[in-house]
């Protein structure tokens, strides 16, 4: 096998954006795409610099049952995108999903079991862990230089209500597949409130929490959350809660807080995303805003204050196809690593395992929220005495 063909399903932003990523890495051969609207097709297809013998799909269960899929690219926002990874995993196929991984602990442990029995690699394609500064900052840590590390924050801010493309996340014409800002739904009778409209924030911890685990090398064992009601302030309209905000231990006795918005205004030119990462020796910080720096100070380094770092998103060492791919870059990684998975058999550092290490916290998170912000316990997501390779764990039966 010297090529993946890859079949990809779910035609929003994120998809047409692997699309064009996927088309400039060897190795890579697009065969089919899909999506629940029919209308959003062809502009995939025009996505395609060679769209011949690219088959379209509109049901999912057909979409898998095509013998030239390899691989699904699974970039779908939705409910019920933890369940079609473990369909595609039980179908026969590798996959790498857009985070997060999946919305409940059952299709979380179903991905778990599907890609123990099947073999095929899963991989959450979460790009934020390739950061240059998240790994400046592992082997910070991996040298001992900041001691132990006794709380980590990271908080994803990321809804600006007043820009078109943050308006149009929470309802979509059903008949188009377009995605309708809240104050145009007069003009869409066919509109409907997506996942997004409901979907806890706390669930999408995901990005965030992903680098934090790997810079600590570490998993949660307990969480408890807080949050604002579950109809935003901001806009009434929207179903879901202005903030979650989870508090977590992990088996290595750091403290990790953790918080998510994406319907409140926040301050132009600030970065969506904000770490800081405090041990008993020194701590970091990332800058607040695009222009601020980021800040390190080491008690041991006869140091006044925090020194100005020039760590960014963008990687040092990155080669020149990871230039032109999204997120400063990060995305290259993401696809480089599935594709190496499966060619190579190259072990994935972001192995299913981990991916619901993170997905886990996020989801109980919400659950918290649920109960009065009860202390919830992260199952351990490894096979071992407790549940043998590719069983299901009794308490999620």
């Amino acid at each position: 096998m010297d090529e993946i063909r890859i079949g990809l399903f779910g035609l929003g932003l994120r998809g047409l954006a692997w699309l064009r990523g996927l088309q400039r890495l060897d190795n890579y051969r697009i065969t089919a795409i899909g999506d629940i609207f029919p209308g959003l097709h062809q502009r995939g297809l025009d996505q395609l610099e060679n769209s011949n013998g690219v088959k379209t799909y509109a049901d999912y269960d057909d979409f898998l049952a095509n013998p030239d899929i390899d691989a699904v690219a699974l970039t779908v926002r939705c409910e019920q995108q933890g369940a079609m990874a473990a369909m595609a995993l039980e179908a026969g196929k590798h996959v790498n999903a857009e985070v997060p991984a999946a919305h409940t602990m059952e299709d979380c442990w179903r991905i778990v079991v599907a890609t123990e029995r099947s073999g095929l690699v899963y991989q959450l394609a979460e790009q934020q862990r390739y950061a240059g500064y998240f790994g400046g900052w592992q082997k910070l840590v991996k040298e001992g230089k900041l001691g132990h590390i006794v709380y980590f924050e990271g908080e994803y801010i990321s809804y600006k209500m007043g820009e078109p493309a943050s308006r149009k996340r929470y309802h979509q014409d059903w008949d188009t597949g377009e995605m309708v800002a809240s104050e145009d739904l007069h003009k869409y009778p066919n509109a409907k409130p997506n996942w997004r409209h409901q979907m806890p924030p706390a669930h999408y911890f995901v990005h965030d929490l992903s680098p934090i685990l790997m810079i600590l090398d570490d998993r949660v064992t307990t969480v408890t959350g807080m949050g604002t009601r579950r109809q935003s302030y901001a806009h009434p309209e929207l179903k879901r809660a202005d903030i979650q905000v989870g508090l977590m231990k992990t088996t290595k006795d750091t403290v990790v807080r953790m918080a998510q918005g994406a319907t409140q205004m926040i301050a132009p030119n600030r970065d969506h995303h904000h770490f800081q990462m405090i041990g008993t020796k020194g701590s970091v910080e990332s800058g607040r805003s695009w222009d601020s720096p980021h800040k390190m100070w080491l008690a041991d380094s006869q140091m006044h204050g925090p020194a100005t770092i020039d760590w960014r998103y963008e990687r040092t060492d990155a080669p020149k196809e990871a230039v032109r791919s999204g997120h400063f870059g990060m995305d290259y990684y993401v696809h480089v690593a599935f594709r190496d998975a499966i060619l190579h058999n190259k072990p994935l550092e972001f192995d299913v395992y981990k991916a619901m290490d993170t997905a886990a916290p996020a989801i109980l998170t919400a659950d918290s929220i649920d109960r009065g912000s009860e202390p919830i316990e992260v199952p351990d997501f490894t096979p071992g005495k407790h549940r043998p390779h590719g069983t299901w764990p009794e308490v999620s039966r």
